[in-house]
């Protein structure tokens, strides 16, 4: 399982949107599974990827990043309509993901995590012995 949703994390950015006066950082997501892989893709146009923080404790992924506005310091605002600040994100990885290989690239604006699916949680042949294969004992 890639992730679990937390109703009071949805529930608080719901009341954010509503009652704040400027517009909310967004941080939007896919995740798909691709074979034995988890393929995880966040949309942060116009930040910096020295920015980006990721990292994992005790199966939850915390994604942060920043956006400042590329208008110098002083000058006049005209229009002001991206949004800049803080994003955050947090996934609950399974415990079938391996946390220890997590690839994470940033490309034309999509930050990419590639979670693999850990070796033990992958399905396996079992091999059944029976007749032939046993030994006879002689008694």
């Amino acid at each position: 399982m890639l992730m679990r949703t937390d109703p009071f994390r949805e529930f608080d950015r719901l009341a954010q949107q509503v009652f704040s006066s400027s517009r909310p950082a967004g941080m939007p997501m896919d995740a798909y599974r691709s074979g034995d892989e988890f393929v995880v893709h966040f949309d942060l146009p116009g930040v910096d990827p020295e920015s980006i923080d990721l990292d994992v404790e005790r199966h939850v992924l915390n994604v942060r990043a920043e956006r400042r506005s590329p208008a110098p310091e002083g000058v006049e605002m005209i229009a002001a309509e991206r949004s800049t600040g803080s994003y955050s994100r947090q996934l609950f990885l399974g415990d079938t993901l391996d946390t220890e290989r997590i690839d994470a690239s940033y490309e034309a604006g999509v930050l990419t995590l590639r979670i693999p699916v850990a070796e033990r949680a992958k399905p396996r042949k079992i091999h059944i012995s029976g007749g032939n294969d046993r030994k006879q004992i002689d008694g």
